[in-house]
């Protein structure tokens, strides 16, 4: 059975701490105890670590070893439209959960109103949600969620592959990923709001040179169709990547 793992701010001297509400979690809920042997990772190397101590707002660790963590096969941002925030945060965490690297919101046109703005007080909780789910999906580093942005600057983004999802007139995706994958490839995925892009919006994306792919003729509801479409990136570049 895989050791749970978790994330600490450092490592410093070969020790490393959890304070706060998450050191109250493992001292109270999960009842850690000293000797005990668990992951952690300071958001760039992954360590076996022993716990010294656990009180309720500080458990202390001690290194033992270094581990080896594989990289990611490819390095995906999700650039997700802004909708209720229940359902964008069942997305960040299913997100997280594959590996993205990066989740930026977008104002979309037809984003309910003030949920940009909203968004500001939330940021604290999506790193919390992003946080936990790291811990379950056994991540090496959290992933960066980026303060909404309007579309225009979205387009912007600079991977090396760029899809927006689609529901008119677009290829499947699996006939446009390329032949040839490596692990380094940055792919970003532009998904839209529930009730799809606007005519303008879709000038405005093909402009920028966005790629338009389509998960099928079924209609996803939005948080399920960004999902998606992340598995199929992975999915495609794991099995065209080089070993």
């Amino acid at each position: 059975m895989a050791r749970r793992r978790f994330f600490v701010d450092a490592v410093h001297s070969g020790h490393a701490q959890i304070v706060g509400e998450q050191a109250h979690h493992l001292s109270r809920v999960l009842r850690v105890e000293p000797g005990q042997k668990f992951e952690i990772s300071d958001n760039q190397t992954v360590y076996l670590a022993e716990v010294e101590s656990a009180r309720k707002d500080l458990v202390s660790f001690a290194i033992v070893e270094r581990i080896e963590a594989g990289a990611p096969v490819v390095r995906t941002a999700l650039l997700a439209s802004l909708i209720k925030f229940e359902h964008f945060e069942w997305m960040i965490e299913k997100a997280t959960e594959l590996g993205v690297e990066r989740v930026i919101p977008v104002e979309a046109e037809r984003s309910e109103k003030g949920l940009a703005a909203a968004a500001l007080r939330r940021t604290a909780r999506w790193n919390r949600i992003a946080r936990e789910a790291s811990e379950q999906s056994r991540r090496t580093r959290l992933p960066l969620i980026e303060p909404a942005v309007g579309l225009a600057d979205a387009l912007r983004d600079q991977s090396d592959y760029r899809y927006v999802l689609e529901e008119v007139d677009a290829p499947p995706i699996l006939s446009v990923v390329p032949e040839e994958c490596q692990a380094a490839d940055r792919a970003a995925l532009l998904a839209g709001p529930e009730g799809g892009w606007t005519e303008r919006e879709r000038v405005e994306i093909a402009a920028a040179g966005w790629g338009a792919v389509s998960l099928g003729p079924q209609i996803l509801r939005a948080e399920t169709a960004a999902i998606a479409g992340l598995s199929i990136i992975n999915a495609l570049w794991n099995a065209k990547s080089p070993r």
